[in-house]
Order: C-alpha cells, then structure tokens, then sequence
C-alpha cells in the first residue's frame, strides 16, 4: 500500500476511537499503534499530526498524544452573507469586474480516491517521481554553505545559468541574467499577466487553452479572447485578425505538446506567431510546460520561441515540476528588454524570492546523474503509456476521436460523439471510478464541440490505464452513448 493511503487509513481508524476517550486521556503509545496496525513509525507520526491539525489530538513531546478539549461551541452562527456585496462591488467608472474560477484547476489538481483511478492528473504518478534522488539532492542541498540563508531576488545564479543554458540551447542565445527564478510555472504565469497587461486589457489565448491561463487572466482582471487550434498549432491567419480586432497586446500559447491537444507549432507558423506580434507590438507568453515530457523516440524537438527571438517580443515559462514532483515548485521567466525589471518588480512585490533550500535542491537534482537516468525512464514511460491509452481509447470507445497523437506530453484530447454532455460524462464517469477532465473548461467562449482530456501519467501503470478506460466506456453507456 503507498504510504499516503497508509496514512489516510490510520488516521481514519483512530479518528473513529477517539469517542473511546475521555477529553484529555492518553491515546496508546506509538509502539503499540504500530504493532496494532502494521505500518511504520512514520506512518503513526503522519496519521497522528493530521487528527492533530483538525484539532482533535494534542501531542506533546516526549509524553504522547491526547484527546483534544471539545472546542466551545459558538454564541451565535456566523454570518458571512455581507461577503457577498464585499467581493462584488467595484469602485470607479473603469473598474473591471474579476471572477476567480478555479474550477478547471482544481480538476487537475484534486487527488482522486483510492477507489478511482486517476485519467485527470496533471502529474507523474508517484513511483515515476523522483523521489529518491530529490531527497538525497534535498539532504545535499541542505549542507550547502549559505543554504538557508537569504538567496539574490532574481535566484541563485548557478540556477540561473543552468535555466539559460536549457532554454537557449548550445547556441547559447540567452544569458542567465535574462532569466528569472519563479516558484513553479503556474506562478511564473501569473507574474507575466500581471506584468504585461493592465486590467480590463483583452488577451490573446489559444483555442482550446490550458484552465490555469484562463483563470490567471480573469482573476487579474483580464479579458480572454480565443484564437483557435488545430493540427499544425495555433491559425496565424486567425492570430493576426485577432491582433486587430482586439487591440490585445499579449498572447499566450503553449508551442510544443500543447494542452489540451498535445499540438506541436509547425516551423511556419513559429515564424508567423514572432512575425505578427511583432507587428502588432505586443508580447508572446511561451508557456513551455511540456519540453521533458517527450517520448522515447520521438522526433527531435523545435528549440523554444525565445531562443529564435532576438528582440525581445517572447517572455519565456518553464518549470521543473511537471518532470520531477508537485512539491518542487521551481521554475524560469526568461525575457529581454526592459520588460524583465517589471516582471523582476512584480515577482518581489509578490512573493519576495524562492526559497534558497529549494532552489539549492533543484540544482542538486539536476546537476546529479539521476537527472540523466529519470529523463530516459520518463520518455520511455509516457512512450508506453500514452500507447496504452490511445489503444484503450480506440478499442473501448470506437464512436469517439482522438484527432492528434501528439509524440510528447501525456494528455489525449478525446472528441466525444455531438450531442455528448462532457461535463456530466465527466460526473457519470467518476461515479463509475475513473476521473477524467471535461473539456468546456478549457474555452473561452463556448466549445466548438464536446470533449474530454484523457490523461496518462497519473495512473500506476498500462493495466490501470485499460481499466480506467473500461470504466469510462461504462460511463458513456449509461447515458445512451
């Protein structure tokens, strides 16, 4: 049993005996909890400190844990109801109503149940992660001198260097002072928003689009405007009305593997996407999630928008975490220009800098051989896997599409039959034990047509791909399809 269910279930198990108890009465000893249940020292620890962070247990060191006091019961109910008109109401004549959504986000990002297998998740099931090289990288990092002290705002220059050399190629087009270090992707994302638009400005984004830029875009008071999708990347044709039209000045897109559709920019349309920004003086958000995510054998990999950009027009967002762990929040904004002390300016106010342990790990990690090793067996992995699910999908639910195998990333976008109701297939399906992500959630306006994104890497491995599969072929059969 992995040991976060291990810990779920003992937590579960005491927090049923705790009625047992008197308030303040001891509990048994670690000891005996663990000959009782058969599960380690960590595990009673882990199950102990989550009782404890509902307020249930009190552990005090060297003594145990204890039954909490019941907590006083309120005088009155709360009355949040004013909250309503607080978060509502907009002051000035320009004011840009916000609405923070989360909701497709949170698809990806909420774990499923032990009982569910997992075709959502945005991350590498946990046997795929890392997770031994990044502790020994976290133990080293940590008996580094200077490790826990204050790091440069703009991140350890090491990392800094590292970051350039990865974005800019051998060429060597970009200098590790043109690269910021951020807290992960989604954060850099946001930084760049805020950085290169005001509120109530439109913003360019690709059709469909990855949840978390939308959502970034609207709770900064932005306004999305969609350009479609198809084959070949995002329709320049489409892109340069859309400049026009909208007056926009940024535009978001995801070159390689992109999400949802896993379409990689053809070498024309990359020159048309510089081209048309540039003539439209706006900025071009490369979110470049997906590079480490190739498979085995795939063909060789465009270089990134930034490393063909000389003039400054592409802000560049990468991260690690998507390749290594959820928790190692480390990433990259790359940009030229005066455009990089206003991002370097929101960054500080935000969150003042990463982490020094963190970013101390990260360069650990990467520095190691494992990094080398965890790069072949992810490739091969998704290479498998991402075969598995296409198989599954094009033998167990044949009235469906998969309209583009991309050869990276590790999401298949998934036409439904017109007519299909993705986003209650998506219920349907969780009810039948398998979690898929709806598609209306990655539009801006309404969705041309009815999708799902299938995912691989969050499985444990091809069996469970099949019958995630199965479960959702019994999904769509319950409602008529």
């Amino acid at each position: 049993m992995h040991e976060r269910n291990s810990v779920a279930e003992l937590a579960s198990a005491l927090r049923s005996e705790l009625k047992r108890y008197s308030p303040g009465e001891k509990l048994p000893s670690s000891r005996a909890l663990i000959d009782r249940f058969r599960v380690s020292p960590v595990t009673v620890s882990r199950a102990l400190a989550v009782l404890a962070a509902e307020g249930l247990v009190v552990t005090r060191p060297g003594a145990g844990a204890f039954r909490a006091q019941p907590r006083a019961e309120r005088t009155r109910p709360s009355d949040t109801s004013w909250q309503q008109v607080a978060l509502s109401a907009e002051s000035g004549e320009e004011a840009v109503p916000r609405s923070v959504d989360a909701t497709g986000v949170l698809a990806t990002l909420t774990q499923a149940p032990s009982d569910v297998i997992d075709l959502s998740g945005g991350y590498l099931y946990p046997g795929l992660q890392p997770e031994r090289a990044l502790a020994a990288a976290l133990a080293r990092a940590g008996r580094r001198p200077g490790a826990w002290g204050r790091p440069p705002l703009e991140g350890v220059g090491e990392l800094r260097a590292w970051f350039a050399r990865e974005i800019g190629g051998p060429a060597g087009t970009l200098a590790p002072s043109e690269v910021l270090i951020t807290a992960g992707g989604q954060s850099a994302l946001t930084t760049a928003l805020r950085a290169l638009a005001p509120p109530g400005a439109p913003v360019l984004v690709e059709s469909p689009a990855y949840p978390g830029t939308l959502a970034a875009a609207r709770a900064s008071g932005l306004r999305p405007v969609p350009v479609p999708v198809d084959a070949g990347g995002v329709r320049t044709d489409l892109l340069a009305e859309a400049f026009r039209a909208s007056g926009a000045r940024v535009f978001v897109c995801q070159p390689l593997f992109q999400n949802p559709t896993g379409t990689v920019l053809d070498e024309t349309r990359r020159r048309e996407v510089l081209a048309i920004a540039r003539r439209a003086g706006a900025f071009v958000i490369e979110d470049d999630f997906a590079r480490r995510l190739a498979h085995e054998g795939g063909p060789a990999l465009p270089p990134p928008l930034v490393a063909d950009d000389p003039d400054g027009v592409v802000v560049h967002v990468c991260s690690l975490t998507k390749f290594t762990s959820p928790s190692l929040r480390v990433g990259a904004l790359a940009a030229r220009g005066p455009v990089l002390q206003r991002l370097r300016a929101i960054q500080v106010v935000d969150t003042f800098f990463v982490p020094r342990p963190l970013q101390e790990t990260a360069l650990e990690l990467v520095g190691s051989p494992a990094w080398d090793r965890h790069r072949r067996t992810v490739a091969a992995e998704l290479r498998t896997r991402s075969a598995a699910l296409l198989t599954a999908l094009r033998t167990e639910l044949p009235a469906c599409d998969v309209e583009f195998v991309p050869p990276g990333g590790f999401h298949l976008w998934l036409r439904l039959p017109d007519g299909t109701d993705d986003g209650a297939l998506a219920n349907a399906a969780l009810r039948a034990g398998v979690a898929v992500a709806p598609g209306r959630a990655y539009y801006a306006a309404e969705p041309p047509a009815p999708y799902l994104r299938v995912c691989c890497a969050a499985a444990a491995g091809t069996a469970e791909l099949a019958e995630g599969v199965r479960r959702l072929r019994t999904a769509l059969e319950s409602m008529g399809g």
